[in-house]
């Protein structure tokens, strides 16, 4: 059983039923950010579930140099404070650099390492610093194993308020595969595991200068994920992907997210109920 982390108002881990990280892949308006959050918030506060807010301020690792990137780190942090302070939910965003993390965890309830830079060690240990809950994603190159170096390195600092999320593995060019077997290894080593359910559908590059996604497996990942065991749900979610500006193919429409919760909460209640019978 993995151990609980107090994020502001929720705990995720033990074997406590699911929480949900979602909300755009990138904050492309205020507005539309806001809108997204409130949806979010409406949707999981009527299903009872936890809820994380997520958006980018800057996406630094885009396929193109022409590509929609966000509003940057002043604004985009200075948004998501907004969004924490009117809707009142913990907040995650990712860093890519040294200079981002001082200003980051002054706003961010959980910080981020994309998974690109889940080895980058001083990345790691000056994140953990901030005594902030650190998001590792785990590479689309490392093993289940793998990650568990990338734990070690953030605990040095003695911060332990650590996530391991899963979002695929490179399966030759411009693809990736989920092997649900890394979902219990990485639960053995004792931190909360999280499904990335829209990115682990994504097709890198698959189109030229932009990735490509599978939207239409998100669902059937995410319900093979909860049996598996997780303790969160992570979801990039959009009102019209088809227009987002950002992984839009492999992002799932709000519309269709209050289903799907309901079917990962019966998944997820089971699993729950037979770990308690098996302690």
């Amino acid at each position: 059983m993995t151990r609980e982390i107090s994020i502001k108002n929720i705990t995720i881990g033990g074997n406590r039923p699911f929480a949900l990280i979602a909300g755009p892949c990138v904050i492309e308006t205020e507005q539309s950010a806001l809108e997204a959050a409130e949806r979010l918030k409406k949707i999981t506060a009527d299903l009872g579930i936890p809820f994380i807010y997520k958006s980018s301020y800057d996406k630094a690792n885009r396929s193109s140099l022409a590509s929609f990137r966000g509003p940057g780190l002043k604004e985009g942090l200075r948004i998501l404070a907004a969004i924490g302070k009117e809707l009142d939910v913990p907040l995650l965003s990712d860093v890519h650099r040294f200079e981002e993390i001082g200003p980051a965890a002054e706003v961010l309830d959980i910080i981020q390492i994309p998974a690109f830079l889940s080895r980058q060690t001083d990345l790691l240990i000056e994140t953990a610093r901030t005594g902030k809950v650190v998001n590792i994603k785990k590479g689309q190159f490392l093993s289940p194993g793998d990650i568990k170096n990338a734990i070690d390195k953030v605990a040095s600092t003695g911060n332990e308020n650590i996530l391991i999320t899963e979002r695929g593995s490179t399966f030759g060019y411009n693809n990736l595969v989920v092997d649900m077997r890394s979902l219990p290894i990485m639960r053995s080593f004792g931190v909360p595991v999280v499904f990335d359910a829209t990115h682990s559908v994504q097709l890198p590059g698959g189109s030229g200068t932009a990735s490509s996604g599978d939207r239409q497996f998100v669902a059937p990942l995410t319900r093979a994920a909860a049996a598996a065991g997780i303790d969160a749900l992570f979801m990039e979610v959009h009102a019209c992907p088809d227009e987002a500006l950002c992984d839009g193919p492999n992002m799932l429409s709000l519309d269709e997210l209050p289903a799907l919760l309901r079917q990962v909460q019966q998944i997820d209640g089971l699993v729950k109920d037979l770990n308690s019978a098996a302690n």
